[in-house]
């Protein structure tokens, strides 16, 4: 099978010996949305710069629908690129921007004309076509950027932050707009981001990078809920990192010794070994929240042994949105985000002793490594 992108072990190591990206292997089938997520030097945009060709590659390979591309030059690779800043042409007109790929590749100008009409109709450009980019707004130039990225028809298309210089609002307009317009247009994307929402949101794959090596790549529900690192556990959501001791298990349970007694999860690793050191990864989502008047066997009995008691730290109420710092015995802190609606009462803070319970198929077990 011939992946429309297919990296095997790729790595950047630069002259002074710094690793950037490390031994990657990815398969992309066609018509899928790849999101690349890390902290900032992670590789991530690095990686994206060797597939469009910017970047050298110090080994490995990059082949686009089975053809090696390692030494093309990027204007000569079946791709666009779309930066954070756009980089649209400031001479041209909104129509000349979209064209210039166009002219590039030696399509004639009735072509070019027709071709481009249609893309600024696609992307609603077409009252402004003979306007300079500069005196549009943020949406109507990220729109332009777009459309000359895919009036080249790229077999990939490869987008590097492109909208972080958003306002909030109109960066969510524009997630909405970007997911339907690939899937009416089939075209594969590698997208880039900082913002973990926004990855899992869009995607239908999200790799998370750190030091330059991929710590997991899998589907966004997954990766939420699922994480197999210590890494991605503290980078993605918004999770509480019990250590402990693996006791045993019970098929998919595992059952974890910790300084608040014994809690269960779900063992996403088959590996590890009875005695093993081990964290319970517990999601904020999947914790609920008594007060302490509330008769403990019977949430012990209902959450299977996961309760532990905490206080209320810090407790701000948003809208319909509540949010609570919770201190563990040990001060390790729990930090809950919820509808207000989840809970039978308000809590006060630095009043309030709780309890906190949660289901062992929702929380993950993995490895201190």
């Amino acid at each position: 099978m011939a992946y429309d992108l297919e990296l095997i072990g790729v790595e950047k190591i630069y002259d002074n010996g710094t690793v950037a990206v490390r031994n990657f292997d990815l398969q992309v089938e066609k018509g899928q949305f790849i999101s690349f997520v890390g902290p900032s030097g992670c590789g991530k945009t690095t990686t994206l710069r060797m597939i469009a060709g910017f970047e050298s590659i110090t080994s490995g390979e990059v082949r686009i629908r089975g053809r090696r591309i390692n030494e093309l030059p990027a204007e000569q690779r079946p791709t666009s690129t779309i930066f954070q800043n756009y980089a649209l042409f400031p001479h041209m007109t909104v129509r000349q921007n979209i064209e210039y790929g166009l002219s590039v590749k030696g399509l004639p100008a009735p072509d070019r004309r027709k071709k481009a009409e249609g893309i600024m109709e696609k992307f609603e450009l077409l009252e402004v076509a003979d306007r300079r980019h500069e005196v549009l707004s943020g949406g109507q130039q990220q729109r332009i950027a777009l459309a000359r990225g895919i009036a080249v028809e790229p077999e990939i298309l490869l987008l590097d932050e492109p909208l972080g210089s958003l306002d909030a609002n109109l960066r969510k307009s524009i997630q909405n707009e970007l997911k339907l317009l690939q899937r009416d247009l089939g075209i594969t994307f590698i997208f880039v981001t900082h913002a973990q929402e926004e990855a899992l949101v869009l995607s239908d794959r999200v790799i998370v990078m750190n030091r330059g090596e991929v710590e997991q790549v899998s589907p966004p529900y997954e990766l939420y809920t699922r994480p197999k690192t210590r890494f991605v556990a503290q980078f993605i959501g918004r999770n509480t990192n019990i250590p402990g001791t693996l006791k045993g298990r019970d098929g998919e349970i595992a059952v974890v010794d910790t300084g608040y007694g014994t809690l269960k999860g779900f063992l996403n690793d088959s590996s590890l070994s009875d005695g093993e050191g081990v964290i319970a990864v517990v999601p904020s989502e999947a914790i609920d929240v008594y007060p302490v008047t509330v008769n403990r066997e019977e949430l012990v009995a209902r959450y299977q042994g996961n309760v532990v008691e905490g206080v209320v730290r810090a407790a701000d109420l948003v809208g319909h949105t509540v949010f609570y710092a919770i201190d563990l015995p040990d001060n390790r802190e729990v930090r809950i985000e919820s509808h207000i609606e989840k809970y039978h009462e308000a809590f006060e803070a630095g009043v309030s002793r709780v309890y906190l319970g949660w289901a062992p198929n929702e929380a993950t077990v993995i490895g201190k490594g």
